[in-house]
């Protein structure tokens, strides 16, 4: 999953603006290879580059420059092979991987099988606390590697993950899992080089400052979080096909998307994935250098189940879905470039239901009623990010529920998502809290098993803490079921149960409104909210 960052996602899923100091050397064009380079706006990751432990479109934007995926999705959302040259299988349980030859570590070493095994293995292991883990809950032997809270592992493989020979290794899954292929073009499932573990068998600091990576970019220094304003990489030279047209590319960290959105008109970065709501209006001025295209996320207000008992009741959560006026708020806010959510699946995906989220019409005398009757919190608090183009429709939220139900709202800022992450995951926050979802891989399970899975809880990225038996059930069925209509069924029945018990509430689906300069053309955003660094040329080339 990818929890997302600014209005698209991104999170697209998840403003103040916070001075040109903010975002440390984004202003001015720079000198040398920097001012050359191609210059792409991201907020600040959340973690350092931890394949398996990043979960979040910020540092996903990076890892997916550095690594190259087994496979990609094209427009008709099919899965075709990338680095992999075959993934087949006769049962949809064993599935045997061959990897294609010609691909090499940005240190020269060549890419093998064994390289894909020691990762998944590592990430699949909860002694390493990856945010991934869960993604592995479907291998044969997974819980030898987790046996659980207080316990230690008494293996360091699973007995479903085997090297056949250099290029090909072989998973066996618990039960037969027909979407499979779809979940390797994720972060979780990128490879790790040898050099990326110490001695103790454990991902080095230094090696997630400055991944080694089998993609397009390699790092140019390492990236410390917290002090570096800027990511730099150059092109990898060795990379086998296609390759960007453009040498060097720059990521420039910012906390406000208003400063970012006058870098991106003064020319002092090139590409803009999500524009802030205040941008939108105008951002058509830039004709072909705006991009408005339907988007797979979908934007959240969620409720923290497991650290916030104010919540426990169904009853309150659904009083405050029908308390929001998701029409004037994708309206005027986002002028249109929004539409209600009605749905915990996003409509760009089979599975999606028109209007399956009954408490999502805004009825503000109903929700008044519900909201009493449950005797809902007084007050409450509403936290988001500052670094995504948030602060608009947050406070439309907040001015709805003061107005409907009654209450005191108030709004937590957080400089960005990660720390909210950080917050929820550690079970700290009590608070309502903003968040988003962009999909990982195009599936209606995506929407589902991630963030709202029982085992997704601990090592994942279920934030609310949501759990149910039954729900957990009906994954389980729709991923065993024997053709992709009855999974569809299973997971729908899956999605019923979300909409009854509203751990997150849906607010809309997004829209990707993203913009570039005139120093580029040729941007494409990808169904992942990804940029495909391959379609990109200077204009200079021209």
């Amino acid at each position: 999953m990818r929890v997302t960052k600014g209005a698209k996602v991104v999170a697209a899923t998840v403003l103040l603006a916070m001075g040109l100091a903010a975002c440390g050397g984004a202003s001015g064009g720079g000198t040398g290879a920097a001012a050359d380079a191609v210059r792409v706006k991201i907020g600040e990751p959340q973690k350092l580059f931890y394949p398996a432990d990043t979960t979040e479109v910020e540092g996903a934007e990076v890892m997916a420059a550095v690594f190259a995926p087994l496979v990609k999705f094209n427009e008709e959302k099919q899965v075709i092979d990338f680095v992999a040259d075959s993934i087949t299988s006769t049962d949809n349980r064993t599935w045997t991987i061959k990897i294609k030859s010609g691909f090499t570590w940005h240190n020269g070493d060549p890419l093998t099988a064994q390289n894909y095994v020691d990762a998944w293995n590592y990430a699949a292991n909860q002694e390493n606390a990856q945010g991934g883990n869960y993604f592995f809950a479907r291998f044969l032997g997974y819980e030898d590697l987790n046996p659980g809270e207080g316990k230690t592992p008494s293996v360091k493989e699973m007995k479903g993950l085997k090297v056949v020979n250099k290029t090909t290794f072989r998973v066996t899954l618990k039960q037969p899992f027909s979407q499979f292929r779809n979940l390797l073009g994720y972060t979780t499932f990128y490879p790790l080089p040898e050099v990326a573990f110490g001695a103790d068998g454990k991902i080095t600091e230094e090696y997630a400052k400055k991944p080694i990576g089998q993609g397009y970019f390699k790092m140019d220094k390492p990236y410390n979080k917290g002090t570096d304003q800027t990511i730099e990489l150059t092109r990898y030279d060795d990379f086998p096909g296609e390759k960007p047209k453009f040498d060097k590319l720059q990521f420039r960290i910012y906390s406000s998307a208003e400063t970012a959105w006058n870098d991106l008109q003064g020319g002092t970065i090139d590409i803009m994935e999500q524009l802030p709501p205040s941008a939108i209006s105008v951002a058509e001025e830039l004709g072909e250098r705006y991009i408005d295209q339907a988007d797979a996320s979908i934007g959240y207000v969620g409720f923290p189940l497991i650290a916030n008992k104010e919540y426990e009741n169904p009853q309150i959560r659904r009083a405050i879905s029908m308390a929001i006026d998701r029409k004037t708020i994708t309206d005027t806010v986002f002028s249109g470039t929004r539409s209600p959510a009605d749905d915990f699946i996003n409509p760009l995906l089979d599975g999606y239901r028109a209007g399956a989220c009954t408490a999502c019409v805004y009825d503000p005398a109903q929700a008044k009623k519900l909201y009493d009757e449950a005797n809902g919190p007084k007050k409450v608090e509403l936290a988001s990010n500052m670094d995504g183009g948030h602060k608009e429709w947050i406070e439309a939220v907040a001015n709805n529920l003061r107005s409907n139900l009654g209450i005191e709202v108030e709004i937590r800022p957080f400089e960005g998502l990660g720390q909210i992450l950080d917050e929820l995951q550690a079970k700290k926050y009590g608070g309502m809290f903003r968040m988003g979802w962009s999909i990982d891989y195009p599936s209606a399970e995506n929407y589902l098993t991630p963030i709202f899975s029982t085992g997704a809880i601990k090592n994942g990225t279920n934030f609310s803490g949501y759990s149910n038996p039954e729900f957990d059930a009906f994954l389980a069925k729709g991923d065993g079921a024997a053709t992709y209509e009855e999974s569809l069924r299973y997971y729908q029945k899956a999605d019923d149960l979300l909409l009854r018990d509203l751990p997150l509430i849906p607010i809309f689906f997004y829209r990707a409104n993203a913009a570039f300069s005139e120093h580029v053309r040729g941007v494409k955003i990808n169904l992942l909210n990804l940029i495909e660094w391959t379609s990109i040329e200077k204009a200079s080339a021209a």
